[in-house]
């Protein structure tokens, strides 16, 4: 029997965008609370597509490497991901207004 569990890792540049966000929205922003809101989000959004990280459509297809992207929107925020084999990788966290002009 096949073994259909996916294993979870994250870059480091989704780690540096994510705290850049909370640092923005804790400091500049003065809401702490906002900030933690959407840590626990993002969390719990990505725990949830880990189940079933296939069941949504491909957001980008990288020709030069291959990688098929998919996306996870959290409030005013995108997390993209790969699933490369098993492994499920969280690779970028941005803003979606800055993703489209």
């Amino acid at each position: 029997m096949l073994d259909d569990r996916f294993t979870l890792e994250y870059s480091p540049q989704f780690y540096e965008e994510i705290s850049d966000a909370i640092r923005y929205i804790t400091f500049k922003l003065r809401n702490p609370e906002a900030a933690q809101r959407l840590r626990d989000d993002a969390e719990r959004a990505v725990l949830d597509r880990l189940d079933a990280p296939f069941a949504f459509a491909p957001y980008y297809n990288d020709e030069a490497t291959g990688d098929v992207y998919y996306r996870i929107n959290v409030r005013n925020f995108v997390i993209f991901y790969v699933v490369i084999g098993q492994v499920m990788e969280v690779r970028w966290f941005r803003y979606s207004r800055s993703l489209f002009p």
